[in-house]
């Protein structure tokens, strides 16, 4: 077993330790591996470990990964900050985008998303702890927005991604509440399903509150090298 193995089966033993502590089914909670700034040799191998879900915060370094490893069956998340005019991209080429904010935002992935594929799948990014230096929306902007999302078509609206401060592990139960809140305001409740929340050092709390999907970089890669 390689490093990345090594890790991978490491982390994936940490989700299946939280879940039996929270009384939750291991198979509840989804592995997303966040690959930004490392290389696609190191995707591709994690890849052969059974990982199938990358995550990349950065639009032009995704795009060539997504070249460089069509050869693949991966599917693509943008975790970052989506800026209206990048939208297209993102559209045409990602399975998932989790840092919507704003409708018109979302209006756009839904005019630029083909109708020949899938449905995009969009998580709402909510600024939890009201943090000045984060993106997301508001907590009140929540039930208007899923309201209005829900209803794009070409779409597929499947819940909140929340990245709290450290060690605000409040604000990960406020995200569940606000999850559970929202969901009668969905056009279709049935794909609302998906609480994007938890990172490397704080997935055993996130899945506690019912996150159903972690965001780990570090512990799988390494420390991130952003001097390339």
């Amino acid at each position: 077993m390689n490093t990345l193995q090594h890790a991978r089966a490491q982390v994936l033993r940490q989700i299946e330790q939280a879940c039996l502590q929270a009384g939750r089914d291991a198979q509840s909670v989804q592995l997303l591996a966040v690959s930004k700034t490392h290389p696609g040799e190191m995707l591709r191998a994690l890849h052969a470990a059974g990982q199938r879900a990358f995550g990349e915060n950065y639009l032009q370094e995704a795009l060539d990964k997504i070249e460089a490893l069509s050869d693949l069956e991966i599917e693509w998340h943008f975790i970052g900050h989506v800026q209206r005019n990048k939208t297209k991209h993102l559209a045409e080429k990602f399975a998932w985008v989790h840092g919507v904010d704003r409708l018109i935002v979302a209006e756009r992935l839904s005019s630029q998303r083909a109708a020949s594929q899938a449905p995009l799948n969009i998580c709402l990014q909510v600024n939890i702890d009201g943090q000045e230096s984060k993106d997301g929306c508001p907590p009140a902007d929540v039930p208007a927005l899923v309201q209005q999302i829900s209803r794009l078509p070409n779409l597929q609206l499947r819940g909140l991604m929340v990245i709290p401060a450290p060690h605000n592990v409040q604000a990960f139960a406020d995200a569940r509440k606000l999850f559970d809140q929202v969901k009668a305001q969905h056009a279709h409740p049935e794909q609302w399903d998906t609480l994007s929340m938890g990172m490397s050092g704080d997935m055993a709390e996130a899945v506690a509150a019912g996150s159903t999907l972690v965001r780990v970089g570090t512990a799988l890669f390494g420390a991130r090298d952003y001097s390339q």
